[in-house]
């Protein structure tokens, strides 16, 4: 099994930054594609962000590209997401994620909830307008 616990959300005016962090023990293997997703109340999880494996392939939808960076450090089997110019809109709980195996290699394969085997308990995001 592997564990990830989330933190660094918080509330922050719109314009802000704001850096999470995503800290991987247990059976962890630097081989695996990690990812981040939110939940907003009454919606679905969305996809935010992916690094794959070999950390040089980095992915985001249309709605944060250009305002954050997902990054990770192999050293300290952790996963970080840097938010750039908030928005009210991206208030949700931000969840870190690890897939099993080689699984993806496509965005369409990234986004998809079902492909990632592990997830963090989530960190709340609230960016007030």
């Amino acid at each position: 099994q592997v564990q990830l616990v989330e933190s660094g959300g918080g509330l922050v005016q719109a314009g802000s930054s704001l850096r999470l962090s995503c800290a991987a023990s247990g059976r962890t293997r630097s081989s695996y594609a990690m990812g981040w997703f939110r939940q907003a109340p009454g919606k679905e999880r969305e996809f935010v962000a992916a690094i794959d494996w070999s950390g040089t392939r980095t992915y985001y939808p249309d709605s944060v590209k250009g305002r954050f960076a997902i990054s990770r450090d192999y050293a300290k089997n952790a996963v970080y997401l840097q938010m750039n110019s908030l928005q009210p809109e991206d208030t949700a709980v931000y969840y870190c994620a690890a897939q099993i195996s080689h699984s993806c290699s496509t965005y369409t394969c990234y986004v998809r909830t079902i492909e990632w085997g592990y997830w963090g308990q989530g960190t709340q995001v609230t960016v007030s307008s």
